[in-house]
């Protein structure tokens, strides 16, 4: 169905160096726009709620022990572990992943609550592996269903739906799309030009992965053209609070944590769309890739492998947000070599 990496196939594929082919301002443009004009108006609603700074005391723990922990007077409310990773070193602030704030997996660019004890990770350590793991693969779910958006054709309906929790047995990660084809099977040519859609979205430029919390209403209202989120979203809801994603201008759900920014994405692959069954439509399709980290070397042969894996489809099912997210078994995990890079890499 695709005639070449820069052309619009009948499928109803599209790629981003030629949707200015297509009507400049459609409905899907439109609905993206207002989310973000909401969400900023929401941002700039919480922050002018502060009303005067008040201090935190961090106490940041380096990684490595010949290093003594330090102390970091930040803002209550708005400083992150971002902001405190520009005050450690610029090599610190573009390769920490995800931070453990009390001990406890916390966004880098989610603020600081109370004064806390601060660790700053990157995806090279293997002790931290479950948790970078598991960030890295929702990070790429969600840039995966930024992906699906920005591949179609306006004319072609499609409504993101969900990304199951990470599962570090699956050997992919997944963002289940409903799309008004009737049976689309993707030819091995589409699937390179939506893998190298996935990379421009993470290579054009670096961007951080913003986090905030905003209640059902208003989540409702940003999502109502959505009817697939608009049903999940009252069984998300925890004291009336809603965890929202963005990344440039595309905003998802999700409980998190997730890695710090785009910029943190290696090499990846989109490996398979496999049409799955649906009690709420017939038209659901899966989404299936593979990445390792950026800085993560794995050789050509180890690689395949995992594309492979990667192409048989994964069962990983979606569940309410706050259930509790499937957790691979101390005893399986990998932890130093190259083992430690596939364990990135399936994960």
């Amino acid at each position: 169905m695709i005639q070449g990496f820069q052309r619009v196939c009948c499928s109803g594929l599209r790629f981003s160096n030629q949707s200015r082919s297509c009507s400049t301002t459609s409905i899907k443009a439109e609905w993206r726009k207002r989310r973000n004009i909401i969400y900023n108006q929401e941002l700039q609603r919480q922050r002018s709620e502060l009303g005067r700074p008040e201090k935190v005391k961090i106490t940041f723990i380096p990684t490595h022990c010949v290093e003594k922990p330090n102390t970091m007077m930040m803002n209550l409310g708005t400083s992150t572990p971002f902001d405190c990773a520009r005050h450690v070193s610029e090599t610190v602030q573009e390769n920490a992943a995800i931070a453990l704030v009390d001990d406890q997996v916390w966004d880098m660019h989610r603020p600081f609550e109370k004064d806390c004890t601060l660790k700053l990770l990157t995806m090279e350590m293997p002790n931290e592996t479950r948790s970078l793991n598991n960030a890295y693969w929702r990070t790429c779910s969600f840039i995966l269903g930024a992906m699906a958006e920005s591949s179609f054709k306006d004319d072609v309906q499609l409504y993101l739906h969900s990304f199951p929790p990470p599962n570090l047995k699956s050997g992919s990660f997944i963002h289940d799309v409903v799309i008004d084809l009737e049976d689309w099977r993707p030819t091995n040519a589409e699937l390179k030009a939506l893998s190298a859609q996935f990379v421009r979205l993470t290579t054009a430029s670096s961007l951080p992965m913003e986090r905030l919390e905003v209640s059902e209403e208003i989540a409702l209202d940003m999502f109502q053209d959505n009817p697939y989120k608009s049903k999940q979203i009252p069984d998300m809801v925890r004291d009336n609070k809603l965890t929202l994603y963005r990344l440039g201008d595309h905003i998802d759900i999700s409980r998190g944590p997730m890695v710090a920014g785009n910029y943190i994405i290696g090499r990846v692959t989109i490996a398979s769309v496999h049409k799955v069954e649906s009690e709420e439509t017939d038209r659901m399709y899966r989404f299936q890739g593979i990445s390792i980290p950026r800085g993560i070397r794995l050789n050509h042969f180890a690689y395949s492998i995992l594309e492979d894996r990667a192409r048989q489809l994964n069962t990983s099912t979606w569940v309410n947000q706050f259930q509790p997210e499937y957790e691979e078994p101390e005893d399986t995990q990998r932890s130093s070599g190259e083992e430690t890079s596939v364990a990135a890499a399936q994960n």
